[in-house]
């Protein structure tokens, strides 16, 4: 038998998932009329949702087939920091919190490298590479204080000098 792709990724193999709840997964179903041999079905469906103390178990054979090694690495230090927290706040707290620092973290990684790029790797007349910050002039209408404004660009230079105009020779 051939099975096609759409089969073969779903989770399910290419057959719909029924409930195992039977026809009485509906409070109304459960309402209308159920026989002896429904009601002690039921009663052990609703037993079998209980989950042990233990549960959910946490297999590391799972979580190393599941991360590689390169993951488990950087995740290491946030994983012992959520296994600290979890006695003191509960799972579910730590695990949030877990997740938000490491956010925090790479946004402030971020930051920083963006605010170091933008103060040291400028782009100027010495290098091709860098941020270029180029800055509008501001609007002067008739009634301010600095109107007329005379530009301080005089020549064609002026408007693309990038730097160079500004730099002194030690010579």
């Amino acid at each position: 038998m051939k099975h096609t792709f759409a089969e073969k990724a779903s989770d399910t193999g290419g057959v719909k998932p029924m409930s195992i709840e039977g026809r009485l997964n509906t409070e109304r179903e459960r309402l209308f009329e159920m026989s002896d041999e429904e009601r002690a079905y039921r009663n052990q469906w609703l037993k079998d949702q209980i989950l042990s103390p233990e549960e959910p178990k946490q297999v590391p054979e799972f979580y190393k087939a599941t991360h590689n090694i390169f993951k488990r690495f950087y995740r290491w230090p946030l994983n012992c920091l959520e296994n600290v927290l979890v006695p003191i706040i509960g799972a579910p707290r730590a695990s949030v919190l877990r997740w938000m620092m490491g956010k925090t973290g790479i946004s402030i990684a971020i930051t920083y490298w963006m605010w170091y790029n933008l103060k040291y790797n400028g782009n100027n007349w010495e290098k091709k590479g860098g941020w270029r910050v180029l800055v509008s002039r501001k609007a002067i209408v008739p009634g301010d204080k600095n109107y007329p404004f005379v530009s301080d660009r005089t020549v064609g230079a002026d408007y693309a000098s990038r730097g160079f105009k500004e730099v002194t020779l030690n010579l």
